[in-house]
């Protein structure tokens, strides 16, 4: 067999999803998000989604929405050699502004009115933050994380229809 010649620079690929999801309505934004910003999936943990009208885009037909019935379900499912990141307020977290998004991440985001369980919390490789005292929205938390790991480190972003 012929060793390959030719090296390929990855562009990586990123995940982001919810666990315990109040709202379907945010993980349809979140969705549109997702894909306009260059991610490879969503997931919901534990909470199903429902098809919501605030996915315009029809992301659901652009990247896949994976759902887990389990954080342990989730976590056997990580893609190879992916970093699993936390986004939650503590003291442990860097802040969004200060990380370094590496090549292949699944960003997790907890439910607004309970955030990241301690024991999940501790299954993170890494844990990051957004400025201020309280919980953002879950959708725009992603949607600002999604952002600045594209304006960090680039990506695929769509290149047709209307966003």
């Amino acid at each position: 067999m012929a060793r390959l010649k030719n090296n390929y620079e990855s562009e990586g690929f990123y995940g982001i999803g919810v666990l315990y999801s109040q709202d379907a309505y945010n993980v349809g934004t979140l969705w549109r998000s997702a894909y306009i910003l260059g991610a490879s999936f969503i997931f919901t943990i534990d909470h199903k989604y429902k098809k919501q009208s605030s996915d315009v885009t029809k992301s659901w037909s652009k990247i896949p929405l994976f759902h887990y019935s389990s954080f342990e379900d989730f976590k056997n499912h990580l893609p190879f050699s992916t970093k699993l990141i936390g986004v939650e307020l503590t003291d442990q977290a860097t802040e969004l502004k200060d990380f370094a998004h590496p090549q292949r991440a699944v960003y997790l985001l907890g439910a607004e009115n309970t955030g990241i369980p301690p024991e999940i919390i501790n299954e993170c490789h890494d844990l990051i933050s957004l400025p201020g005292a309280f919980s953002l929205n879950v959708a725009v938390t992603g949607s600002i994380v999604a952002h600045d790991r594209h304006a960090k480190i680039g990506g695929r972003l769509p290149t047709t229809g209307n966003h």
